[in-house]
């Protein structure tokens, strides 16, 4: 490629198709209005934004009130538009701020037809094996790229970080670390006296938690963000090889979404007895995801003395130990927020940016 056309491609702006305007994709469309006055609004045009009710395309990239014109849009339609809505110069680019399996199956096409896909969704990497290949294959296909920094830690440098050791020749012996945002905040805050239920109607109602909490108590959201680590770090490993020890009960575990907040007080003996016997060992309560060597994998509750690496840390911190051949004896530590709609949202542009200034390789 010739001087001039790098110059022309990366002059041109990418186009974007936003996907999903819940809490982290009107953080997204936040942010990119922000950014409407400013050097990087040159780089982005945002042609399409759609969720499950609507769907809106602003051949002109504008920004503005996407949210209120989002209302009176046509219906969102087949996911196959989103495709339509991106055809024109520049690169082009969707960013999956959704929960849902139906747009993740889509990613493998998208990025085999040269689209390049930006996402918080865990669903593509960190469930089946089958699918987090066929991730793979689509970005050989169309020389596209996958941003995923937003899909663990929300943004933190952890699958970066993991990469360039692999890159650089390194080998990873472990990963352990608290991984949730919101059962980071859970248990920095569980005091044993008050009902642990209460706090994790206030996690869920200020956004820490999935909408439905038992995702994240479950120990179903950390499995999949150890599985994308496993994975970046070479391990590839089956979902079902990864043992979880959920802190939902099987009685609420059946209930119904509409029935969950009443039955949460379930939840409050059984970490009442938890805390009060790691208290009394003078250690703290931590969900801890592990990937030991022999591909060992495991995701529960843990009473870790106050000293150790993963104790540290407040709010909704994520904190990660990783163990390589550079690092054999004291882990390297990486620790930041790890839940919120503003980081995730960062996160998600970020990568973005990344795509299209040509810094991903």
């Amino acid at each position: 490629m010739s001087g001039f056309e790098m110059t022309g491609r990366l002059l041109q702006p990418a186009r974007i198709a936003l996907l999903g305007t819940g809490t982290v994709g009107s953080a997204v469309l936040a942010r990119l209005q922000r950014w409407q006055d400013g050097p990087l609004a040159a780089h982005l045009s945002l042609v399409h934004v759609a969720n499950t009710r609507h769907a809106l395309s602003t051949p002109n990239g504008a920004v503005g009130d996407v949210l209120v014109q989002l209302q009176t849009a046509s219906y969102a339609g087949a996911l196959h538009d989103v495709e339509r809505a991106l055809t024109g110069p520049g690169m082009r680019i969707v960013v999956d701020a959704t929960a849902s399996s139906q747009v993740t199956d889509m990613h493998p096409h998208w990025l085999a037809q040269g689209i390049h896909v930006v996402t918080a969704c865990k669903l593509g990497q960190g469930t089946s094996l089958a699918r987090w290949q066929a991730i793979q294959q689509g970005c050989l296909a169309g020389s596209t790229h996958y941003g995923d920094s937003a899909t663990v830690g929300a943004g933190l440098p952890l699958l970066r970080s993991i990469r360039a050791l692999q890159a650089g020749g390194d080998r990873i012996h472990a990963i352990e670390g608290v991984l949730s945002g919101s059962l980071a905040w859970l248990f920095n805050h569980y005091d044993g006296l008050r009902p642990f239920s209460g706090f994790v109607r206030e996690a869920r109602d200020v956004g820490y938690t999935e909408p439905d909490p038992r995702e994240d108590l479950s120990g179903e959201d950390v499995r999949r963000k150890l599985l994308i680590l496993a994975r970046a770090s070479g391990v590839a490993l089956e979902s079902e090889t990864v043992h979880v020890q959920s802190l939902v009960p099987e009685t609420l575990a059946k209930l119904p979404r509409e029935a969950l907040d009443a039955a949460l007080p379930e939840l409050d003996q059984l970490l009442r007895e938890r805390y009060a016997e790691a208290w009394k060992r003078g250690e703290k309560l931590r969900f801890i995801a592990r990937l030991q060597a022999g591909h060992q994998a495991s995701v529960g509750l843990a009473a870790l003395p106050s000293e150790h690496a993963l104790v540290g840390g407040g709010g909704t911190d994520n904190r990660v130990a990783i163990w390589s051949d550079r690092y054999p004896n004291q882990p390297l530590v990486i620790q930041g927020p790890g839940a919120g709609a503003e980081v995730t949202a960062a996160a998600l542009l970020d990568d973005v940016l990344k795509i299209q200034s040509g810094a991903c390789g």
